[in-house]
């Protein structure tokens, strides 16, 4: 019976964060995704105000239940001059990279106001937005999607940061999916902000060790660790807790 009460221990550390964001965070469940909320929440700059290039990672708590487990990333560029934003995202409807002409980048996801986890201008993201347009076309994944443990949207996007690790952005711990290593489901990859390395096992258990993620451990797919850097830790639902750099989605 000993193995059975620590199984149930170690069940119930993973599942504490979730039910406290499900308790006491603002995760709603009965709002049809047609009523949701998917205005601008004004994070970008609008393109006739500002010429330069822009490029800004995302991060949103995901639709209804799943939000108190995961987050939903994305990536927005614009080049310098450019009167539209590029969305580069994957979702379970649509399993490619998105392109709008009309759609604000910083929209709300379902009610959940997003945070910018990265943001590069001018100079320094013009080349960065070519290599992103450049490894978009050839994700390996374009018409494979798994909600868990991956591909899934998180998963797309931690593809497209090891394209381009000059821009040493890291997903937050909530980012499920960003561990299903695409090229190597089982076995070495680099941390998506490029700092360190990692292993997984189908996205389901790994380990990793970078300077900008610290350490992390992931277990059927939900990440602990410590990050030394931010002085804080890392909790399944909670995301990033202590001093952070980022908000409060991861």
């Amino acid at each position: 019976m000993g193995w059975l009460v620590w199984i149930l221990a170690f069940a119930a550390v993973l599942a504490a964060g979730p039910l406290f964001v499900l308790g006491f965070g603002n995760i709603e469940l009965n709002q049809h995704w047609r009523e949701a909320d998917r205005s601008s929440s004004g994070l970008a700059p609008r393109p006739d105000e500002h010429r330069d290039a822009v490029l800004q990672l995302y991060a949103a708590r995901a639709y209804n239940w799943r939000g108190a487990f995961a987050v939903h990333t994305w990536i927005a560029t614009k080049p310098s001059g450019s009167p539209t934003y590029r969305v580069y995202e994957v979702t379970r409807w649509d399993l490619s990279t998105v392109y709008s002409e009309t759609t604000a980048p910083d929209r709300v996801w379902y009610g959940n106001p997003p945070e910018v986890l990265a943001d590069l201008r001018g100079a320094e993201a013009e080349p960065l937005i070519e290599t992103i347009a450049e490894a978009a076309a050839r994700y390996p994944l374009q018409h494979e999607y798994r909600v868990w443990p991956g591909p899934n949207s998180n998963t797309y996007t931690a593809w497209l940061l090891r394209q381009v690790p000059e821009l040493g952005a890291e997903l937050p711990p909530t980012a499920i999916g960003k561990d299903y290593l695409v090229e190597h489901r089982l076995g070495l990859a680099p941390m998506p902000s490029g700092t360190g390395y990692q292993f997984s096992v189908g996205g389901v258990f790994g380990a990793g060790i970078a300077w900008a993620e610290g350490l992390e451990i992931t277990i059927l797919g939900l990440v602990v660790g410590i990050d030394p850097g931010d002085r804080a830790i890392k909790l399944p639902g909670l995301g990033r807790v202590g001093f952070r750099r980022h908000g409060p989605a991861g």
